[in-house]
């Protein structure tokens, strides 16, 4: 996973700097894949811009030692990584305990909080450099 998303980072991270205007940012999706289909558990995206609009996006910024933020896949709250830990991981805190990542967590994991976490299936990851010309994520999954 982490290879993968460094690699399709450093695409928008060399956009930014060459200022080519190709990339928009990134989409990505987690998923089950079984018998040649795919079930999207979630789909989400990193924006090249940052909040204020022309600066480099904190989430892609330094990607290769940025693992705070990493394109939102962080270990931190407020993340992926970290929020799906929330539920799923003995000793949060309540209040880091997302609705959202519940039920997520609720449909790929067996039990939680668990101080082991084990998946009901595997789960897949795909990211992608998102250009103005892409139209649709599924001719990859063909």
């Amino acid at each position: 996973m982490e290879s993968c998303l460094i690699n399709e980072v450093e695409k928008v991270l060399t956009d930014y700097i060459e200022q080519t205007g190709k990339y928009d940012g990134l989409i990505y999706m987690m998923f089950w894949k079984k018998d040649n289909k795919i079930t999207p558990l979630y789909i989400g995206k990193s924006e090249k811009y940052g909040k204020s609009g022309g600066d480099l996006s904190i989430n892609i910024k330094n990607i290769g030692q940025n693992k705070t933020n990493f394109c939102r896949w962080g270990y931190n709250y407020a993340y992926h990584i970290g929020d799906l830990s929330a539920v799923v991981c003995l000793g949060h805190p309540e209040i880091k305990i997302l609705n959202k990542y519940s039920k997520l967590v609720a449909l790929i994991f067996e039990n939680y909080p668990v101080e082991e976490p084990v998946l009901k299936a595997p789960v897949c990851f795909w990211i992608k450099a998102w250009s103005k010309k892409d139209i649709g994520v599924w001719r990859e999954f063909d």
